[in-house]
C-alpha cells in the first residue's frame, strides 16, 4: 500500500484549541508527512505564534472566512501531496495512536478507501460524540450513538455510510476524483454530501474504532446556532436532490417533503421560523443549481440502486431508535 499521510485542519477564531489540536498531532505514533492549517481570516490570536512552535507546520492565511468546504479544497488542490489525507477540526484532539490506527485499518481493509473515527466528548472518555454519520432516506442525518455512554473497549469496526469530517481519513484520489467538498455548501452537511458522491462511485467508508478522539463540537460556530441550523438545513435539501438515485428520489421524496414541513413547524414553534424559513427558500432556490449537479453526478454513478439503499436507515421506527443511541 502506497503511503503518506497529510492533516489538514480548516481553522477559524479557535484560539487556544488549535494549539492544544497541533500539539496532539505532533505527538503522533506514527508523524504525519504534512500538517496543513487553512486559515479562514481568523480575528482572533490562534495563529500567533504558530511559526515558532511548529516550524515544519503549512500555514495558509485566506483574505476571508471561505467556508468548510472551500478551505479544504484549496488545501487538497495547492499543499496535499500524498496518498491520504486525514481532517481534523481544530477543537478536536486526537489520541496519539490516532493516525496509526487509521493508517493499519487502511492496511488492513484495502477495499475500503475512507475512514471514521471515534468521538469522545472532551473531557468525557466515555460519552460519545458519534462514530461516524447515519443517513436516511428522508434525508436526514445524523451522528451514531451521539451522546450515548458507551466504553471504548464495546465498540466494533464496521462499514458506515459517512464519517464525520472533523476527524476522517480519505484517499486523497478519490476526493480529486470527485473535486472535493460542493463549496455552494460553505459548512454543515458538505461531509455527508462527499460521502454520498463517494459511494455512488462504489467506494466505502469504514468505522475504526481504535481511532479516537476528544471533540468539543461546533466550538466557533455554537451548538443549534442560527449559523449551524441555517446552512445544516439548506444543505441537507441540496444533498438529497443531488444524490439520491432517481427511483429512490421519487419513492422517498414524500419522506424528504414531510421532513422539511415538520422542521419548519418545530422552528416556528421554537420561535425561530424567520430563520429556517430563509434557510429553506434559499435551499429553494438552489435546487436548479442541484439538478444541474445531479445530472453527472447519476450519469456516473457506477453501484446499483438497491446498493446505496442498503447503505442508509430506511424506516422511521430506525430514525427514532438511533436518535436515542439505542
Amino acid at each position: 500500500m502506497r503511503t503518506g499521510i497529510a492533516v489538514v485542519i480548516v481553522n477559524w477564531n479557535a484560539g487556544e484549541l488549535l494549539k492544544e489540536c497541533l500539539d496532539a498531532v505532533y505527538r503522533q505514533t506514527l508523524m504525519p508527512n504534512q500538517v496543513i492549517v487553512i486559515d479562514n481570516a481568523s480575528s482572533d490570536n490562534s495563529l500567533v505564534g504558530l511559526d515558532e512552535r511548529y516550524p515544519q507546520l503549512i500555514i495558509s492565511r485566506q483574505d476571508s472566512n471561505l467556508g468548510f468546504s472551500v478551505a479544504n479544497n484549496i488545501a487538497l488542490r495547492d499543499y496535499v501531496n500524498t496518498y491520504w489525507v486525514a481532517l481534523l477540526n481544530p477543537d478536536a484532539i486526537p489520541d496519539p495512536s490516532w493516525l496509526l490506527n487509521l493508517s493499519n485499518a487502511a492496511k488492513e481493509n484495502p477495499k475500503y478507501s475512507f475512514f471514521a473515527s471515534t468521538l469522545i466528548k472532551k473531557g468525557n472518555k466515555h460519552e460519545l460524540d458519534g462514530v461516524g454519520d447515519v443517513y436516511h432516506v428522508s434525508g436526514l442525518a445524523w451522528r451514531r450513538l451521539h451522546g450515548v455512554n458507551r466504553k471504548l473497549n464495546e465498540l466494533e469496526d464496521c462499514d458506515i455510510f459517512s464519517p464525520c469530517a472533523a476527524a476522517a481519513m480519505y484517499k486523497k484520489s478519490i476526493l480529486d476524483e470527485v473535486s472535493g467538498f460542493d463549496e455552494d455548501f460553505f459548512c454543515y452537511f458538505e461531509d455527508v454530501d462527499l460521502s454520498f458522491r463517494l459511494r455512488l462511485l462504489g467506494y466505502r467508508c469504514l468505522y475504526v474504532s481504535k481511532a479516537v478522539v476528544s471533540h468539543v463540537g461546533s466550538a466557533t460556530t455554537g451548538q443549534d446556532s442560527d449559523f449551524s441550523v441555517y446552512y445544516g438545513h439548506r444543505n441537507l435539501v441540496w444533498t438529497f436532490i443531488k444524490n439520491m438515485p432517481l427511483p429512490l428520489l421519487v419513492l422517498y421524496m414524500v419522506y424528504h417533503l414531510c421532513l422539511n414541513i415538520l422542521t419548519i413547524i418545530w422552528y416556528v414553534y421554537k420561535g425561530r421560523g424567520r430563520l429556517i424559513l430563509r434557510s429553506k427558500w434559499d435551499a429553494i432556490k438552489g435546487v436548479g443549481q442541484a439538478i444541474r449537479k445531479r445530472r453527472n453526478i447519476q450519469r456516473t454513478r457506477t453501484i446499483k440502486t438497491r446498493d446505496i439503499w442498503n447503505a442508509m436507515e430506511g424506516t422511521s421506527i430506525k430514525l427514532l431508535m438511533s436518535r436515542r443511541g439505542q
